[in-house]
């Protein structure tokens, strides 16, 4: 069986195997959430989500991602400048934000990082996410 074949059929069987409707769909995200995160996000946080020494947060048992869920989804949008203190540490990279992912993919990438590295959040809907991305301050 060609290889793509078999990685689709797998996925299939992870998605939709004896699960209910809601944790198919929390599969579903966290799934894309983590092929997201591994194209925008790992580069600078790492694939384990351990940050980069001083310059880059870690998001493995933040303590600023367990406190800032709003401000997190912001942040993959609109990015940002100056100070952020995660787990007592100072860190003063700029962060760029991706204005051009969409309100399900940073729902999915937030499952992704919500529920990877001891963080344990459960699905966040893409009605959460459009309503907090309305209210962000650019």
């Amino acid at each position: 069986m060609p290889k793509r074949l078999t990685k689709w059929l797998l996925t299939a069987v992870l998605l939709y195997g004896c699960t209910t409707a809601q944790e198919r769909k929390f599969k579903q995200y966290y799934l894309q959430g983590q092929l997201l995160y591994e194209k925008h996000c790992s580069n600078c946080h790492q694939p384990n989500g351990s940050g980069l020494k001083n310059l880059y947060p870690p998001l493995a048992l933040s303590d600023f991602l367990k406190n800032n869920p709003e401000k997190t989804l912001c942040l993959m949008r609109h990015g940002l400048t100056g100070e952020v203190v995660v787990n007592n540490i100072t860190f003063n990279q700029p962060m760029p934000g991706i204005p051009s992912l969409t309100d399900l993919e940073i729902a999915e990438i937030a499952t992704y990082i919500y529920n990877s590295w001891g963080n344990k959040r459960g699905l966040v809907e893409v009605q959460e996410a459009e309503r907090v991305l309305r209210s962000c301050i650019e």
